[in-house]
């Protein structure tokens, strides 16, 4: 673990802060399924989020330009299940802790919209100062435009900031930003091999890297 002091967490949030790994998949298969485009599994679904937020998501996946009534219908399909969502154990209790001390940020490559669609109904939106989506930068992860914006909303230099992530281009994006890079174990893609600054074994772990 790298330590440094940290003034501020930016943390992802599918794999991350919630687990949506049926949820995400779901409404984008049904969505495509409806239009009448190619069969995907879930786990191909996961693997195509790199592309970017919904409106590339759906072209990829459509094979040919989404619209924005796709995309808005996408949004619909999400909403209906985002009450399966559930959040990772410990993090609200870390969150409960960390937003006494520090601010605490969301960066995601899905849509602003589809952040808050998947947090409102967990509880968490309170602990954000700010929440960036990927259909808000010019460059989807591993480039570090997320993290550089979510930064300069909250006032905060992004060497002084930690970014929390499951996936292999969340710490990619970090590492890019000058963010400290601190790798969430528990998530759904995260890969052991991936260079990062740390490895949170569990949500707990950040308090001491913060407080500590």
């Amino acid at each position: 673990m790298t330590y440094r002091p940290i003034n501020a967490v930016v943390f992802d949030m599918d794999g991350t802060l919630i687990d949506s790994a049926t949820v995400i998949p779901d409404a984008y298969i049904a969505c495509i399924s409806a239009l009448g485009g190619p069969s995907h599994t879930p786990s191909e679904i996961i693997a195509a989020y790199s592309a970017g937020p919904p409106e590339a998501m759906l072209t990829h996946l459509l094979g040919r330009p989404s619209t924005p009534a796709e995309v808005d219908d996408y949004h619909v399909r999400l909403e209906c299940l985002a009450r399966g969502v559930t959040v990772y154990p410990g993090i609200k209790e870390t969150l409960a802790t960390l937003a006494s001390q520090v601010p605490l940020a969301v960066f995601t490559g899905a849509s602003i919209r589809a952040c808050r669609i998947l947090l409102r109904p967990t509880g968490l939106l309170g602990y954000f100062a700010a929440l960036v989506g990927g259909d808000e930068i010019a460059r989807p992860k591993p480039y570090p435009d997320g993290i550089l914006e979510v930064c300069r909303r909250i006032g905060v230099n992004p060497p002084d900031a930690a970014y929390v992530g499951d996936a292999p281009n969340d710490l990619r994006a970090a590492r890019r930003s000058g963010a400290l890079a601190l790798a969430a174990a528990w998530g759904h893609q995260y890969q052991p091999n991936e260079p990062s600054d740390g490895v949170l074994e569990r949500p707990v772990e950040l308090i001491d890297c913060v407080m500590g």
